[in-house]
């Protein structure tokens, strides 16, 4: 299947995608936030295919807001977007976002040494809710 995505989806794509990881470095702030998002970006920037050539940049022009409820308040959305506008013109990649956000996430929280904290657990587990309610 063919994937045409606008520049509001490319948009869409990339504060999701890009977004979760900063909700990710917000919640591992007592841990390292910069380690947090470095590995997460790293992540990101390591996708293949349609998803891949998207997230090769950063949103550019987004205003995150202030706090971690306004970043989650537009991220989150985004996700589902996400995953619905890509499901719609080809389920291949949908998963292919869907595994690209979630390995982000996962590297993110593994910056650190043991476990997540349960900050970063939480986080992550409402990052991949959103990518699931598509």
């Amino acid at each position: 299947m063919s994937v045409t995505l606008t520049d509001q989806d490319k948009t869409t794509l990339r504060l999701a995608a890009w977004g979760a990881v900063s909700l990710m470095s917000a919640a591992g702030i007592a841990e390292s936030a910069h380690k947090v998002a470095t590995h997460g970006s790293i992540a990101l920037t390591s996708a293949t295919g349609v998803v891949g050539h998207v997230l090769t940049k950063a949103p550019k022009g987004v205003k995150y807001g202030k706090t971690v409820a306004e970043l989650a308040d537009q991220v989150l959305p985004a996700l589902t977007e996400s995953m619905s506008l890509l499901r719609q013109q080809d389920p291949a990649e949908a998963a292919n976002f869907r595994g690209t956000v979630i390995v982000a996430i996962e590297t993110a929280a593994r910056t650190h040494l043991g476990q997540p904290s349960p900050t970063m657990a939480e986080m992550a587990r409402k990052i991949t809710a959103a990518l699931d309610a598509a």
